[in-house]
């Protein structure tokens, strides 16, 4: 089926100079903030910020996460300042180890990164009172308010964190871009405005101050940047709600910014919701895209890394410019000194939670796992970080024929990001739980002002199940003006004068390259068609891979490639500087870049990368290069490995005491099933003793148990304390073996204790979950080691 659009330029002039934010005077790359768009440095600015909270993680690993983040295409970090974290006993502020703000936020600095602290007081985040210690709801009757008895320790926080970011702020060099005030406050702007002045009093500063603006929520006018989320599913509605519509509008393209259902179970049910941010005033911008999903004990949702990707990609076509990730970094609750940490029916919220795991199924995961949500992101991310400033301010055109509402599955949803003279296509045919179907025949005619209109592909092409993907209209590559592709621009690389662009194909989809002839002196293809078609040139047949490679000479003499890799392929793609140069590598585990140093973290036996540009001499890893090949136009390296190394351990793990009866569900707050009592991991739990051989012991953070089980809540142990635990979900159970104390191993062992999951309870698995036996079992483990090869130049 044809689809038809008009790519007109953005309607009306874009706004500056009207909203009060303002950056430091005298930085070389002033942040300002226009009607449509972010700029730095006058150029317009496309961050991309992750979601990771430095007091669930263990400081020892602070910067290794860091350049994970950054290698996956993250530009600043946010994090919630937890209150309950740092101050739990009152008049005790803790900033030390794991709560050391100050050295997370300089480790910031010293990688590139900017840093968003989410200030608080009250943040949410799955902490207990929504991070207010105990203490101060004892003393303040009205908290969230500008009750005094609840301002003067608010007061003392705040100065509390000014001095820990002192001399952060961008006056002086430092990374810190953007402060959050409160958090999912609907009806109180006055009270919002009190605490912004009250940080400012303190000493903080940043060019914007932002706040969450979901839900309807009531912003006093222009003091605070409207922040906008969305998420794939939610653990925080009911358990027999079935897939929320708020989850299932993310998946369509639309212009609506605002997401009604996040934090609904908390917002106050007297709250009717304000009137929205006026965007003819604000760009859109995120924080809380779902990089993945917390698991209540009532609702337990599962999230595919699919999407992840296609809910970041769509929320691109609709015109976000900035995408904002919630959670980017898994982490584990610290141990409280008083209470658990963790939000709970104990204190009256209306999900139980577990008690130490904040996984989030991320991107990156609680012990620092990749997860393909990673690949999928960073694909998109790497297209940002090039072609971003291009792209935010391009405005967001739907067609006239959209979905007739979202429960619509048949009409194929796509946009166009364009500026009336160039663009992109976003197509989504991907939402969760409930496939879309395959849409045969399509093409897309696009008109430009003062240009031939595109038809592409030139054969119709059937956009398969799944298929979530961008394309570029008459982009300019270094004076090579491609018409169109059907397949995901990535980012460019210079390799020795020849700036090659990388694209990435879709699995269903026959990559096809359209060329404006009058900008090509000469093409070359290394295999394919090259056909001449009304003043351009068309290059079909080509197979993805590492040897796609078109060789363009442009018509003013430049150099360029167009490079189209495998799906499958393009999503094991990282840029950097390695060894004295920009370069792209491709390899299928994690890989970091560290001034002239490549970092390679990987469990295969004997892992690779490929890299282009080649390096003038083989990379080196322990003294000793590495043994290269010709990969297509890559150079591929190949690491040293162990014959240990790759394959998993199966894990000796034995039944201690077979799972008694399952506990009977008791419901707290809402009517919600409440997690079981901690008496009953003594009682009617099963237990499993892990033997934990020695030469593991010592392996660091890279050794893992990966447990696949049945039950209801398993919780691991050594001695006597807690040191892990899972909601069943269907999903492997991963522990860090690293997190635990190797000698009360030795002396203790781990123990995993696993209850039953009661016949009939009213808990929300995903499909995939719902057919295993409730009852407690651990039915296989095995050990995950991951090894890190440091990589340098000769």
């Amino acid at each position: 089926m044809p689809h038809h659009l008009r790519v007109l330029p953005p309607a009306g002039p874009t706004r500056s100079g009207h909203l009060p934010f303002a950056d430091s005077s005298g930085v070389p790359d002033p942040i300002e903030v226009t009607s449509r768009y972010l700029t730095r440095g006058g150029r317009p600015w496309f961050p991309v910020s992750g979601e990771f909270h430095y007091t669930r993680y263990p400081a020892r690993e602070w910067e290794e996460e860091l350049l994970k983040m950054k290698a996956g295409g993250v530009t600043a970090v946010a994090s919630y300042l937890i209150w309950i974290h740092h101050e739990e006993i009152e008049g005790r502020l803790r900033f030390d180890g794991d709560r050391d703000l100050r050295r997370f936020a300089e480790l910031c600095a010293r990688r590139g990164l900017d840093f968003i602290p989410r200030i608080g007081p009250w943040s949410h985040a799955e902490v207990r009172n929504g991070g207010l210690p105990d203490w101060l709801l004892a003393r303040a009757r009205e908290p969230r308010t500008d009750d005094p008895a609840y301002l003067e320790p608010v007061r003392r926080w705040y100065e509390a964190v000014a001095g820990q970011l002192h001399g952060l702020d961008r006056a002086h060099g430092g990374p810190i871009v953007a402060i959050q005030i409160e958090n999912e406050l609907y009806d109180r702007p006055g009270h919002l405005l009190t605490l912004k002045r009250m940080a400012q009093e303190a000493g903080l500063s940043a060019p914007l101050w932002t706040s969450t603006a979901w839900g309807g929520v009531q912003l006093p006018p222009d003091e605070l940047l409207p922040l906008y989320g969305g998420y794939s599913d939610a653990f925080w509605t009911e358990a027999d709600g079935g897939w929320p519509d708020t989850c299932r509008k993310h998946f369509f393209f639309t212009h609506q910014r605002d997401d009604e259902g996040i934090g609904a179970d908390l917002r106050p049910t007297t709250v009717r919701g304000g009137t929205p941010a006026p965007t003819d005033r604000f760009p859109w911008v995120t924080c809380e895209l779902g990089g993945g999903m917390a698991v209540a004990y009532h609702r337990r949702p599962g999230v595919e890394p699919a999407d992840v990707g296609a809910l970041g990609l769509t929320k691109i076509g609709c015109g976000s410019v900035w995408q904002g990730y919630y959670m980017f970094h898994g982490g584990t609750n610290p141990t409280g000194e008083l209470t658990t940490l963790q939000e709970s029916h104990a204190t009256d919220y209306p999900n139980d939670v577990p008690v130490l795991t904040y996984d989030f199924q991320a991107p990156l995961g609680e012990y620092g796992q990749y997860r393909s949500s990673y690949d999928e992101l960073r694909l998109q991310h790497l297209l940002l970080a090039d072609l971003g400033h291009s792209i935010a301010p391009m405005e967001s055109v739907l067609p006239e024929r959209r979905p007739a509402g979202q429960h619509d599955r048949d009409t194929l949803r796509w946009a166009v990001r364009g500026d009336g003279t160039s663009g992109f296509l976003f197509v989504n045919n991907h939402q969760p739980h409930e496939p879309l179907p395959p849409h045969p025949d399509t093409t897309f005619t696009l008109e430009f002002p003062d240009a031939p209109v595109l038809t592409l592909p030139s054969t119709p092409v059937t956009v398969p199940e799944g298929a979530y993907f961008c394309w570029p209209l008459r982009l300019d590559v270094q004076g090579l003006r491609l018409e169109w592709a059907t397949a995901q621009p990535v980012c460019h690389v210079d390799d020795h004068g020849r700036t090659v662009l990388l694209l990435a194909a879709t699995d269903g989809i026959d990559p096809e390259l359209a060329l404006d002839a009058g900008t090509v002196a000469s093409v070359s293809v290394p295999f394919g068609t090259v056909t001449h078609v009304d003043g351009r040139i068309l290059i079909t047949g080509l197979r993805p891979g590492t040897d796609a490679l078109v060789r363009v000479t442009t018509a003013d003499g430049g150099h360029v490639g167009l490079l189209v890799l495998d799906a499958a392929t393009a999503r094991t793609a990282y840029r950097g500087v390695a060894w004295g140069a920009e370069r792209l590598v491709l390899c299928a585990g994690g890989v970091v870049f560290d001034h002239d140093e490549v970092r390679v973290h990987s469990t295969a036996a004997e892992p690779s990368f490929a890299v282009l540009p080649a390096p003038e001499r083989p990379p080196v890893t322990a003294g000793r290069p590495l043994r290269t090949t010709t990969d297509g136009v890559f150079t591929r390296c190949t690491l040293p490995g162990r014959r240990q190394d790759g394959d998993a351990r199966s894990a000796a793990v034995t039944l201690v005491r077979p799972a008694g009866p399952a506990p009977g569900t008791v419901t707290g707050p809402l009517g919600r099933a409440s997690a079981p009592a901690d008496k009953h991991f003594d009682t009617v739990a099963a237990e499993y003793r892990v033997d934990v051989p020695e030469e593991l012991l010592d392996g660091g953070t890279g050794v893992l148990l990966r447990v696949r089980w049945t039950g209801d809540v398993a919780r691991a142990y050594v001695g006597d304390v807690l040191v892990a635990d899972q909601f069943f979900s269907g999903r492997v159970w991963d522990l860090g073996l690293g997190r635990l104390p190797a000698e009360a191993l030795r002396t203790d062992g781990l123990r995993l204790r696993l209850l039953s999951l009661p016949v009939g309870a009213p808990v929300h698995l995903p499909l995939r979950a719902g057919e295993a036996v409730p009852a407690a079992a651990v039915t296989h483990a095995e050990w995950i080691v991951t090894r890190t090869w440091a990589i340098g130049a000769d």
